[in-house]
């Protein structure tokens, strides 16, 4: 997915976050920006959002020498999903369908972004929660109800802290020994790594490995060796969020995304209206990911 015009107003709004988790220092808050803007006045739209998004991070931490500007905001976020977990379990445990209530919880997890939103409050992941229950979504259960009823080996690509806690839902549904979870390979914005997978205790529950890069999303050239690896050996994907969104979309495999519509632009793309619950799959042509027999087509 090509990087949009109205993509640049939302990383000049990012860069200034990052700068303001880092100082109360107003100069290099202006240094920051103007040297974003200069860069976006030259980039590429032909790349995708993550891509173009790693580079203005990578220029932060490399002024700040803070390796990971949102460590504190990754742990709050961890510790409140946390907290929701015993009423989320309930949610599915007693529900008629508990594979399609831990998909809906899974997409209601997603409002914890903060490369889409300055904050993220409790009552709004509970309003996102409500929604995701009471809410139809766009896309079709069935489809990945029946490609999970195939799959001998899943890789669920995880997006943000927080939001792994809501996965650990749908994780559980899937039969966790056939489900290999991928997180990012260093700090970006609030995206998780090993690092949130061991504090919310996935690690427990399922194989974990990270993808070696530091890109909001799944750039399959920065990715390391190893990820590639399970990343086309895998009958099926799960990939969470936008940035995933952004980056795999067009890829040719057997993808299933799930993520809520955060702004105009991918609302657009999707054609859905923004804070719509979405599951899609990747419109590339069939590819290389090995898919069992009678896998929905």
């Amino acid at each position: 997915m090509k990087t949009s015009l109205d993509c640049i107003p939302c990383f000049v709004r990012q860069a200034l976050d990052a700068a303001r988790h880092l100082s109360a220092d107003m100069t290099f808050h202006e240094r920051l920006l103007r040297d974003v803007l200069r860069w976006t006045s030259e980039m590429d739209l032909n790349h995708s959002p993550p891509v173009l998004g790693q580079r203005i991070h990578r220029h932060l931490r490399e002024l700040t020498g803070n390796d990971d500007p949102y460590r504190q905001a990754k742990e709050d976020q961890n510790r409140m999903a946390l907290e929701l977990l015993p009423e989320l379990e309930a949610m599915v445990a007693s529900a008629a369908d508990p594979l399609e209530t831990a998909i809906r919880l899974a997409m209601a997890g997603n409002v914890i972004d903060l490369g889409a939103k300055s904050a993220v409050t409790p009552s709004q992941v509970r309003q996102s929660v409500q929604q995701a229950l009471s809410e139809p979504f766009a896309g079709e259960a069935a489809a990945l109800r029946q490609a999970l009823s195939t799959a001998q080996s899943i890789l669920y690509l995880a997006d943000n802290a927080g939001e792994i806690v809501f996965d650990r839902l749908l994780i559980e549904q899937l039969s966790p020994p056939r489900v290999t979870l991928a997180v990012r390979g260093a700090p970006i914005i609030n995206d998780a790594t090993l690092a949130d997978a061991r504090a919310t205790g996935l690690d427990a529950l399922v194989a974990v490995i990270d993808n070696g890069s530091d890109a909001p999303g799944t750039v399959l050239e920065d990715c390391n060796e190893a990820f590639r690896r399970y990343y086309h050996e895998a009958n099926l994907i799960i990939a969470k969020g936008q940035g995933n969104f952004e980056t795999l979309s067009d890829a040719p495999d057997n993808i299933f995304f799930l993520f809520q519509a955060k702004c105009p632009v991918i609302a657009a793309h999707v054609g859905q209206p923004v804070g719509t619950h979405i599951m899609t799959r990747s419109t590339g042509p069939s590819g290389h990911n090995k898919e069992t027999p009678h896998a929905d087509d």
